[in-house]
């Protein structure tokens, strides 16, 4: 881990692993500190945003829709490169004391929100500040609460967060609680974009449906449930973006089938694979194929606060009675990795030897009978929440059914397709079983540990609380060494494991098909949402 910053050097060194795809005339590799050639803004770019954002306010994102379309509208202090580094943005230096604890940083001068004004350091303050405010409910809150005063806020303890200052309009700087090893990557999530403390100030809830930011594309327009439209701002600090326009058509429920017709027709510029006629659109040579790993976890989570499942014996059960490899292989055609655990391969902290729960419906039998439910007699039905109802999971489903009855399981699966709805639902703690993907914001393996299964994280939707689990993540936070940090994040994820919250099913494997004349796409490990559409442009006749 280097603390002084200058230039973009790597701060994460697992990122030397990680592949990155780029279309560049056909598909081409990237070069490390190549920039894309300056070109006056062309074009519309079109594509598919599985569900209608919750909001486009970067405090309260809630899902990767909303990250999709809040990476083009707004700049942080850093931003990740094509291979996760951490690289300037709005702060053009910065610098961090001998121990850790401060860290200070140089906004570029002159850099303008899309409604004109000046980006200052009071913005950055009000910025971060509103993450840890307990209006706002954001769900990156915990992560921020590493800078001093940040827990008082959050809790209603103080007025201000004592760690944020502006210096002078230019210079920000940071105090942490303690030192932090991932620091530098959680001010590169969307969370932390900047924005203008005026506009927000002025009406908070229209802010998140008409957002201003300093990205290379302004907001233009959001027709609910039909698309959002966003247009190049030409005064972006890095140069005009390669398109004049992108355009988010909004789909509902995921349906990638349906996604792939439209792209086929010409109606999109890229789409996800269907899972009709996968292999057939995969080898298709009309289209541009992308494939690569991704920091990303499918799992169906579960609400130990409810009976039967606050007993582990029974989440145990369920996790043995499904055959997650032939689900895999029937559903996807083995396109995804087998989840044994949490953490996904190519994160710090991936623990090979892991061994999860093997597909054993004897064992299942067994844990049924010790929880008190011989053959599942007593037990009630268990609800299944989904909030995509199309035929892949609807097939998924049949299996997942026909698996829990064969222990004395009877599944009940409820759909809501209405994506804010179903978060609310989660939320409120109203769904026994629910059908959830998690996709990293950071590279770090706090991104699933700690966001999803520490006892006071917005995101742990099971109800979970294991001390032994907190303290990993806590102290695995302010450590440096990362060979323990390692050693305690998979001591936490073991844990986690063993006491079995989620059956976890698969890591995604991004795959995308792109239009031949789309150009220079690069892809990270974070996926589709960390895409910059600024270096995109169109080669058409």
């Amino acid at each position: 881990m280097r603390w002084k910053v200058g230039g973009s050097p790597r701060f994460l060194p697992f990122a030397l692993i990680l592949v990155i795809l780029v279309i560049a005339a056909g598909l081409a590799a990237a070069q490390s500190g190549t920039s894309t050639p300056r070109r006056e803004p062309a074009g519309t770019y079109r594509r598919p945003l599985g569900n209608e954002p919750v909001s486009l306010d970067p405090a309260r994102i809630a899902d990767v829709y909303g990250i999709s379309v809040v990476q083009q509208i707004f700049d942080g202090l850093v931003r990740f490169d094509q291979t996760l580094a951490i690289t300037p943005s709005l702060a053009q230096f910065w610098r961090a004391s001998r121990d850790g604890l401060t860290w200070t940083f140089t906004l570029r001068k002159g850099v303008k929100f899309h409604h004109g004004r000046e980006v200052t350091a009071d913005d950055v303050v009000f910025s971060l500040t509103r993450i840890l405010d307990p209006r706002v409910k954001s769900g990156a809150a915990d992560a921020f609460t590493v800078i001093k005063g940040g827990a008082e806020f959050r809790d209603g303890r103080a007025k201000t967060v004592a760690g944020l200052t502006a210096v002078d309009p230019h210079t920000v700087q940071i105090v942490l609680e303690e030192p932090f090893a991932g620091f530098a990557s959680l001010l590169a999530v969307r969370h932390a974009s900047i924005v203008p403390r005026d506009l927000v100030e002025q009406d908070p809830d229209r802010f998140g449906a008409t957002p201003s930011g300093t990205g290379p594309f302004r907001f233009e327009r959001w027709d609910r449930g039909k698309e959002i439209v966003l247009a190049a701002y030409r005064e972006h600090f890095d140069g005009p973006p390669g398109l004049a326009r992108v355009v988010y058509r909004l789909f509902s429920g995921d349906p990638s089938d349906a996604i792939y017709e439209e792209f086929q027709r010409g109606g999109l510029d890229d789409s996800p694979l269907p899972v009709k006629n996968y292999r057939a659109a995969v080898a298709d040579p009309r289209w541009v194929y992308v494939k690569r790993p991704m920091f990303s976890v499918r799992f169906y989570g579960f609400n130990t606060r409810v009976k039967p499942l606050d007993d582990r014996r029974v989440r145990q059960a369920l996790n043995h009675a499904l055959d997650r490899v032939q689900l895999i292989e029937e559903l996807s055609h083995g396109r995804f990795a087998l989840a044994r655990g949490v953490i996904p391969p190519g994160t710090l902290g991936f623990n090979p030897k892991l061994a999860g729960y093997a597909y054993d419906p004897a064992r299942a039998r067994e844990l049924l009978r010790a929880a008190g439910y011989p053959d599942g007699r007593g037990l009630p039905p268990i609800e299944i929440w989904s909030s995509v109802k199309n035929d892949p999971v609807m097939r998924e489903h049949e299996i997942v059914r026909r698996a829990f009855d064969a222990i004395g399981v009877r599944a009940d699966f409820r759909y809501l397709p209405d994506w804010p709805q179903f978060l609310k639902k989660l939320a409120a703690g109203e769904c026994p079983v629910f059908l959830y993907a998690w996709f990293a914001d950071v590279p770090d393996p706090d991104s699933f540990i700690g966001k999803l299964f520490h006892s006071k994280s917005a995101r742990n939707y099971f109800g979970y609380v294991n001390r032994a689990v907190d303290d990993a993540v806590m102290e695995a936070r302010k450590e440096i060494d990362s060979g323990r940090r390692v050693a305690l994040y998979r001591r936490a994820e073991q844990a986690v494991m063993d006491d079995a919250p989620l059956l976890p099913i698969f890591h995604y494997t991004y795959e995308r098909v792109f239009q031949p004349y789309v150009k220079s796409v690069e892809v990270s490990g974070l996926g589709d949402p960390y895409i910059p559409f600024r270096k995109i442009w169109l080669d058409r006749p």
